[in-house]
Formats: C-alpha cells, structure tokens, sequence
C-alpha cells in the first residue's frame, strides 16, 4: 500500500513539476502583446479625389508608446465601417449596396474600409469599382498581402480607420445594415455605454429546428467551452456585427492576440476583465450561402482557440489591457 502511495506522489510530483516548467517555457517565450506587423503596401488606398494613394491612420501601438499620446482619440468622420472580406466577390456587392443605401440616407459623415485578407478572387476588384463609382474617398480598399484570418483583417482595418464610433460587419450582408441604428441608440443614449453587439441569441430555436442534429451538438458544445473557460455574460459571440466607441475598439484591438474565428470571444473576454458593460440587441439576420465556415473543422479550430485564450491569459503569457 505505502508502495502505491509512494508511486501515486511521485507521478503527481513529476507531472506538477513538468506543468509548471510548459508554464515557465511559454511565458518567457510567448509575446505578452501582440505583434501586428503591417506591410508597406497596407499603409495606404487609392484616393478618388486626389488620384493618388493616401496614408491610411496607423493606430498600430507598441508596448513602449507613450500613455500620454492621444491621437488614437482623434476621429475624421462619425462611422467606420470594416469589412473583413476573404473571397467574397459574389456576396460583397449585395451587402456593399443595402449599406451605401442606409448610410446614403443619414446626416452624418462616414467612411467603409473593406479589407481585403488576401483574395484569391477578383473582391479587391469589386472594391475599386464600388469606389469608382461614388467618386469619393467613402469606399476605401484596405489590400493585405496575405491572408490573416477574419480577426486579423477586422483588427488591421480598425487600426486604420477615422471614425468617432467602429462598426465591424460581415460581407456576406447576413445582417440587416439598418439594424446599426439601434446599437447607435444603445451608445449614444449612454455616455458610459461603449461597445454594443449584434445578438442572434433569439432565433436560436429556429436555428435548432433547421440544423441536424450534429451540428446542433457542436453549437452548444462549443457555447459551452465558450461559457465554462471564458465569456459569461453574452449568449452570442459571434455574431459579425459589432459597434464599439473610438478610443475602447483601439484598445482592444491592440491587445487581441487570435487572429481566426475566436477573435470575438476573446474581445468579449477582455471587456469582461476591464469590466465593461456589453448590451447584447437582437437583430435581423439571415444565412446567406457560401459561408466560409468549414463545419466540423472550423468548429474544433475556434474551440482549441477558446481554450488558448483561457489558459494563455490565465498563466501570465498574454497581458490584460491596463482600465
């Protein structure tokens, strides 16, 4: 009996010991902010107005900025808008048209910043004619030269953008654009209040009842690793559409390390640490073919993601964002 006990704490002891040194391993290798590196031809869009490429803003900041530098806080116009798009020549200019018609129609200035995460299609080439065909510099093409994944193309655009309040909004235009009237109310009524996000959180049931059964089981498997290792407090964190104000979206954006799918969970997480108030609202949407998800796949991508973002931030090899 004293053998196997004796057998019992060695193994604990050499399995603690290894544990701590993986510990000690990442958090002396791993890069407590993230690196967001930006390649010279990401700096800049082709003007309409001034027939010439312009600087985008570079809110890319480093760890040994000044706190006292605050031209982060200056915006150009009322909205921004960034859209990821990754192969998206067929959808793209649906979406583009229903939110050229929303914004058309309101007061305030504006600005659309589609980046492209390295197409192989001819999207950059929609962009440009969009452009072209406004004949103003309120379509802009962000080109990266590679493909970064959705978070890594939504953080760059919000790096290069003007806007008082950054909208992120899918390209395949699954949410009704007219719908950003009621995360706006939700902020401007509320001084305090700085981000509100689209929710899906209410249609779940007929989600339910049109998915089989498999993907339903991975749906709430991967809510539940969601709920249980990071974000309790909002039901849907995935929805693609998203209202922050100027000075919280740079931010978080530049302390977000996952650049796939799970970019969302841990910007929710982050705003849970610095312990700000999320308003989840219900908005319209609906799915739209030629979704770039890969079932199952995706699924175990964005899961394994969510338990590095627990782990990573738990163990002291990422920072948390200073309040």
């Amino acid at each position: 009996m004293s053998c196997c006990c004796s057998l019992v704490l060695n193994v604990a002891f050499y399995v603690t010991s290894l544990l701590l040194l993986v510990i000690g391993v990442l958090r002396y290798l791993s890069n407590k902010l993230p690196i967001i590196k930006r390649y010279d031809s990401e700096r800049t869009y082709f003007s309409n107005i001034q027939k010439k490429k312009i600087d985008f803003p570079d809110l890319i900041y480093l760890s040994n900025k000044s706190a006292e530098d605050d031209r982060s806080e200056k915006s150009l116009v009322y909205l921004s808008v960034i859209v990821p798009a990754y192969n998206e020549e067929q959808r793209l200019p649906k979406m583009l048209d229903e939110t050229l018609e929303y914004l058309e129609r309101q007061k305030f200035s504006y600005e659309i910043i589609v980046v492209d995460d390295g197409s192989k299609d001819s999207t950059s080439s929609v962009v440009e004619e969009f452009s072209k065909r406004t004949g103003d510099d309120k379509i802009k093409l962000l080109k990266l030269k590679k493909n970064r994944g959705k978070g890594g193309a939504v953080r760059l655009g919000v790096l290069s953008s003007s806007g008082e309040f950054i909208l992120f909004a899918d390209a395949d235009g699954a949410t009704k654009f007219e719908d950003f009237q009621k995360l706006e109310q939700c902020l401007k009524t509320n001084d305090e209040q700085l981000v509100a996000i689209g929710s899906r959180a209410h249609m779940e049931k007929d989600a339910i009842a049109s998915r089989s059964l498999f993907r339903t089981l991975l749906m709430y498997g991967f809510h539940f690793i969601v709920w249980f290792f990071t974000v309790r407090s909002v039901r849907d964190t995935q929805c693609g559409f998203k209202l922050f104000r100027r000075k919280t979206a740079i931010q978080l954006f530049n302390s977000i390390h996952v650049e796939g799918w799970a970019f969302d969970v841990e910007l929710i997480y982050l705003l849970e640490y610095l312990k700000v108030n999320v308003n989840e609202i219900a908005v319209n949407w609906v799915e739209v073919d030629g979704s770039k998800i890969v079932p199952v796949f995706s699924w175990i991508a964005m899961g394994l993601d969510v338990l590095k973002i627990s782990f990573m931030y738990t163990i002291g090899a990422w920072q948390l964002p200073k309040n």
